[in-house]
């Protein structure tokens, strides 16, 4: 195995770019907060495969932003717009619920939820296309759905969303 050899700063810059905190950093490395606390100031070499993981997590958010970026072009070139919606989940359990796809690539919420913000962001800048991210409001997202007789899907919640822009 290649040692990737972050340094303890780089290590905290990294799991603050992914907005994860002390303990979910510490969940997703399955590590004790006071562990992850030791590598962040060099007490503790850290280890090879807590290094992989954050950086496999970076790369396939990157991966999902230069994706979606291009989904998005490819879109605009047919059907012409600057605005769009995304659902972002304000808790672990909804997320859970709503993307079971996604836990394996991106385990928690703040990781799937950072993907959306850099998506926003790189289609503001490149393409300068507004994306709102709009918290998942489950009694609303229902009452959508059943008023426009839609059944659950990411589809629905896409169109959810553009509806409360």
């Amino acid at each position: 195995m290649a040692h990737y050899a972050l340094t303890p700063f780089e290590f905290q810059c990294l799991r603050l770019s992914l907005s994860l905190s002390e303990e979910k950093a510490a969940e997703l490395l399955k590590c004790s907060v006071a562990e992850l606390q030791q590598w962040e100031l060099g007490q503790l070499a850290i280890p090879e495969l807590a290094e992989k993981k954050l950086l496999e997590i970076d790369d396939i958010i990157e991966m999902q932003v230069l994706n979606t970026c291009d989904s998005i072009e490819a879109m605009f070139k047919k059907e012409p717009k600057r605005r769009l919606a995304f659902v972002v989940y304000p808790t672990q359990a909804l997320y859970t619920q709503y993307n079971p796809e996604f836990l394996s690539s991106l385990p928690l919420t703040e990781l799937y939820n950072t993907a959306a913000w850099r998506i926003k962001k790189e289609c503001k800048l490149v393409l300068e296309v507004d994306i709102a991210l709009v918290p998942l409001n489950v009694e609303s997202y229902k009452a959508f759905r059943e008023q426009a007789g839609l059944g659950e899907s990411r589809e629905s919640r896409a169109k959810w969303a553009a509806s409360q822009l």
